[in-house]
């Protein structure tokens, strides 16, 4: 097929040549206009080499099929003009050094796969998670499934700003949903059976948090519920099957970011159910979106220090039973030791 010319057009008008437009072809046999911040929400990211941007690839959790992960790596060396691709710290294979002319066509071929674009922006963003319970030995909840799930139902979605949501199998956290917008990470609740225990101590050595301390005597275990990160290494250590789970679900975060001010974000749930992950998403973003409307590119952080006791009122009732009880506001964390104090901002109010 004939390529389509496409050509860079820059409006004369002094405001306008700060948002140079381009006129390209993303999907083959499509034309229009777009701005540089249009071409970025939708994943394709200006380097500083003229006319050369980076392609974004949508991979939730970071879980990438054979299929589409032999298709990038044909693709890849066709349109961009270096021998790698990056993998982003948010598990998106990332393209780099691809002409705005080529496009539609690595669109294209990737779709063979069904590969698709990422996107950036101020929308919901491809979430990301852990390898999940099903071969980590760590593993508590299916954080995989989960994030195919939100990716299907969520990606997308506009916002204020970005909106990043990532999912941990167990405490270990390495997703960092304190550092997220929002935030899921797997939690057990452990029981202990007198009857079936014999004693042995194990359960005490494999409690990293001295959560759990034996009897000199005995060797029957005594629980620390202030201590216990619900990580379930009791249960997966005990010979006799004492330890037993009483309950599991999923630990809630919200309003947290990395960045050059990283905040730490809020536990608002515990042992929340995973069939009611998505209702808990809606009403996050809903909050978001009508507490932040006219309040310009704003993370939803910043509107949650500022608003907390109204956000705790409106997800209350939606919790239920597994909204932690009066739980502490998003705050800063300081890692600019040079700066005594950085506050954002003000917001905008309507």
């Amino acid at each position: 097929m004939k390529d389509k010319k496409v050509e860079i057009k820059f409006d004369h008008n002094l405001e306008e040549q700060k948002r140079p437009k381009v006129e390209v072809e993303l999907e083959k046999g499509k034309k229009e206009v777009f701005s540089l911040e249009q071409l970025k929400s939708g994943g394709y990211i200006r380097q500083r080499q003229k006319d050369l941007f980076t392609v974004r690839l949508r991979c939730p959790g970071g879980r990438v099929p054979f299929e589409k992960l032999k298709k990038i790596a044909e693709a890849a060396p066709k349109y961009s003009k270096r021998d790698y691709v990056h993998i982003s710290v948010r598990q998106s294979i990332e393209i780099p050094y691809v002409h705005y002319q080529d496009f539609a066509k690595l669109a294209e071929e990737l779709g063979e796969s069904s590969q698709k674009i990422a996107s950036c922006g101020p929308r919901v963003r491809v979430p990301t998670a852990c390898s999940g319970c099903e071969y980590n030995p760590n593993g508590l909840v299916d954080v995989q499934k989960l994030a195919q799930e939100i990716d299907q139902k969520y990606f997308g979605i506009q916002c204020n700003h970005k909106f990043k949501i990532s999912l941990s199998s167990c405490p270990i956290d390495c997703f960092r949903t304190n550092e997220m917008d929002l935030g899921f990470q797997g939690a057990v609740e452990p029981i202990w059976d007198e009857e079936t225990c014999t004693g042995c101590r194990i359960c005490g050595y494999a409690c990293k948090e001295g959560a759990i301390t034996n009897d000199p005597k005995t060797g029957k275990p005594t629980i620390d519920r202030s201590k216990c990160l619900y990580c379930a290494d009791c249960i997966r250590a005990c010979p006799t099957n004492s330890w037993k789970e009483r309950k599991k679900g999923l630990v809630v975060r919200v309003g947290g970011r990395h960045g050059r001010h990283p905040v730490n974000g809020s536990v608002i749930a515990t042992f929340l159910p995973e069939e009611k992950m998505g209702q808990i998403i809606e009403k996050v973003i809903e909050w978001y979106n009508t507490r932040g409307k006219g309040k310009g590119r704003v993370r939803i952080g910043d509107i949650l220090m500022q608003k907390w006791p109204d956000f705790v009122d409106f997800i209350h009732p939606v919790l239920g039973e597994y909204a932690v009880e009066n739980p502490k506001k998003p705050e800063f964390i300081k890692i600019h030791t040079f700066q005594t104090e950085w506050q954002p901002e003000p917001i905008i109010q309507e």
